[in-house]
Order: C-alpha cells, then structure tokens, then sequence
C-alpha cells in the first residue's frame, strides 16, 4: 500500500453545537471552544423538550426543558392571532437566553449560527391533536406537526423570525424543516426494533385530512391507499404492498408541503435578519426520510447554502450517506456532516470516520456536544478540528 498525499490546504471547517445553558453562567466555555479549534458555535434557538447533562458547567448538572419552546423574548404582535405559539423557557434564568449566550460568543470572538427546530412539538400537537401527523391506522404522532397545514407553516416561519431577530446571528440552521415521522426517540421509547425500515417507512406517511385531501387532488383514492398502508403494516400483512404509482403520488405531496414550509422559512428568515451570511438545512439524501432531518427534495439545494446530513454512527453506511448528499446537492448548496463525540461512539473510530467523511466530499463537520461532552471526550472534539480539508487518499 503507498499513500499520495492529495494536497492539505488547511482543516475543514468545523461548527459546534451547544445550548444557551452551557454558555450562560459558564465563564470557561468560550476558553474551551476556542482551545478545541471550534470558530462558529450553533446555539439553540428553538428547540423541543430535552434533559441535558451539563457536565462542565460550573453551577448545574442537568438543565430539564420540560418543553419545546422559543429561547428569545417573546413578542406578541409577532403571534398576534396566531394558533400555535411556543411557551416561555421558564428553566433558563434569563430574559432572552439565545441573545444572551450569542452575545458573549460574539463578544469572545466566534460567529453565531441559530440552531432552529422547527416542527417537533409535543405540547402543542397534543394541544392541537388535528394539527399533529396522523398514520394510516389514524394514530396521531403529538410529537410531529404536519406542515401541511397553514397554522404549522405559520408557526415556523414566525419562530424561526423570532429565533434571530436582532441577534449577532451569522447563520440560520433549520432542524425539523419537514415531516417529521415514526421514529422519534421520546421518554421511555419502547418502539426500536419492532419494525423494520420499510415498515417505518409506511407508518411515518401522514395520513390526516389535509394529507389524504392533498392526495385526491392529486387524482389518488384516499381510501384505498389508507386501507393499502393499513395492510402492508399489518400483523397479517402476508407480503401486502402498496402501489408503486400510489406512492409517487404520497412522496410528492409530501416533498411540496416541505418545499412551501422551507420557502416560507427560509423569507422570514432572511426579512427578519437581512445581514445572515448561510443557511443551513438539516435533511437526508434519501427521500423518504422523516425526522428531525428530513428527506431532500429535488428543489431544497437551490434554497440554501448548506445541507446537513446525519452521520452520527461511526459505520461505512454513515459515510455512504455523505456520499449520497455530496451526489445530490451537486455544487448547488455545500454539504456538512453531522457527526457525534457522544457513545456509542468510541476513540478509535472517531478520528477515522471524520476523515472518512471528508474524503466522500463533506465541505464541513457539524460537531455534537459542546455542552454534553464531559472532560473524557473533550480530545475527541479537539480531534474533529484537526482533520485537514483534503484528506490524505491511498491507493493500493
């Protein structure tokens, strides 16, 4: 085996994530950041209930955000007359904890990105159960607004406005821009491995009024492709499937409720904060995909400036996948992976991966936790910011 080496011009460019609590009240977090390599620092400016360990933090150990909620000041004459509106963050003991905590990361030298879930919500869908994704067995999913209604798209276009109005904000990441599924991951979650991913699949298309409405329009027999999916997710399903031509038809309403949400997004955005450099969209290469990162759609690269792909497991799939999003932005928008310092992920595998990664095309790392990463997986984020832009290549 020799190498060639392909010509290092730096380190790719690495943004790590944190949330205003690991920020606020901890005088030696920016000192971290800054001795790790990390120079944009993605804050959490909307985000959904969580129990975040604070291991670093001088004065806690666990922030509990009982629910999703708008880390800024709230301003009624944005929600005037609005249906959905976020709770107060009444466990962060500041006014306005997003502009408070990007005020100090600016002031220690780093650029800001806002770190925006969009559509993942588990109190207002259970407060509003008819806005709520609903599956073919009609089980509504709380968790997850479906974007074809227009309170949803309302709500996350002023949250997202609200989320970097007036902030030293250089950069726009949207997380949940999109449908979101079955998977989730929530309290005591008792689903994984009861399904297997075309299963999953099927029981994350949204089959609520507006959704089967949608599909009529479309020229698809509502009734009969609930029925189809109720068949084909069965305890009997005896290899039932559904059309091909049927679900065509789901995916492609499906990608224009997603195009509509994030062109309506990506304007407040950019009226609210003219002077934002990027946007950035958490979203998947393969189509079908539900969830916090949501699958592309044919038209998503030509609205931002950065697409971010989940990458977490350190395995050839994950490096597949930065691949596949390389391959489908097509120089329209930058590829970014999203990577993990957090187990399962172990020392020897990190590094590699990361590298990996680059090599498949990745433009820049995504880094998760500054905030939950304890002393013993510090060296691993430090590890992340030296890999070189152009990674070594070997041939046989």
């Amino acid at each position: 085996m020799t190498g060639t080496d392909s010509g290092r011009t730096g380190t790719v460019p690495v943004v790590g994530y944190a949330y205003p609590w690991d920020v606020i009240g901890d005088p030696e977090f920016a000192d971290r950041a800054r001795g790790l390599g990390v120079t944009k620092v993605a804050l959490a400016a909307a985000y959904h209930t969580t129990r975040a360990a604070t291991p670093l933090h001088p004065e806690h150990r666990i922030v509990e955000a009982r629910s999703a909620a708008l880390y800024r000041p709230f301003r009624a004459g944005a929600w005037d007359g609005a249906r959905l509106v976020p709770p107060a963050a009444a466990w962060v003991a500041a006014e306005d904890p997003y502009g408070e905590a990007a005020a100090l990361l600016t002031e220690a030298g780093f650029e800001v990105a806002a770190w925006i879930v969009l559509t993942h919500s588990t109190l207002l869908g259970e407060d509003h159960p008819d806005l709520a994704v609903v599956n073919c067995w009609d089980e509504p999913y709380p968790y997850a607004l479906c974007v074809r209604h227009e309170d949803v798209r309302r709500y996350a276009e002023t949250l997202a406005a609200e989320a970097v109005r007036d902030t030293p904000t250089s950069t726009a990441i949207l997380e949940a821009c999109g449908q979101l599924g079955f998977g989730h991951g929530g309290h005591h979650e008792k689903t994984d491995g009861a399904y297997d991913a075309a299963t999953q699949d099927l029981l994350s298309i949204c089959c609520c009024p507006a959704c089967r409405e949608d599909w009529a329009a479309r020229g698809l027999d509502a009734e009969a492709t609930v029925a189809a999916l109720r068949a084909a997710t069965g305890p009997d399903d005896a290899g039932a499937t559904v059309d091909a031509a049927a679900l065509d038809t789901i995916l492609a309403s499906r990608h224009a409720a997603t195009d509509e949400l994030r062109h309506r997004v990506v304007g407040a955005v950019r009226e609210a904060a003219p002077d934002i450099a990027e946007i950035a969209l958490h979203a998947q290469p393969d189509p079908w995909a539900t969830g916090a990162s949501p699958g592309l759609t044919p038209t998503t690269a030509d609205d931002v400036d950065l697409v971010v792909s989940f990458c977490w497991p350190t395995t050839e799939a994950s490096v597949e996948t930065g691949r596949r999003l390389v391959e489908a932005v097509g120089g329209r928008a930058a590829a970014a992976a999203y990577v993990t310092v957090l187990p399962p992920t172990t020392e020897d595998a990190f590094g590699e991966h990361v590298r990996a990664l680059v090599d498949a095309g990745i433009d820049q790392i995504h880094l998760y936790h500054l905030g939950l990463a304890g002393a013993d997986r510090q060296h691993l984020l430090a590890e992340a910011t030296k890999v070189p832009t152009i990674s070594a290549k070997r041939t046989e």
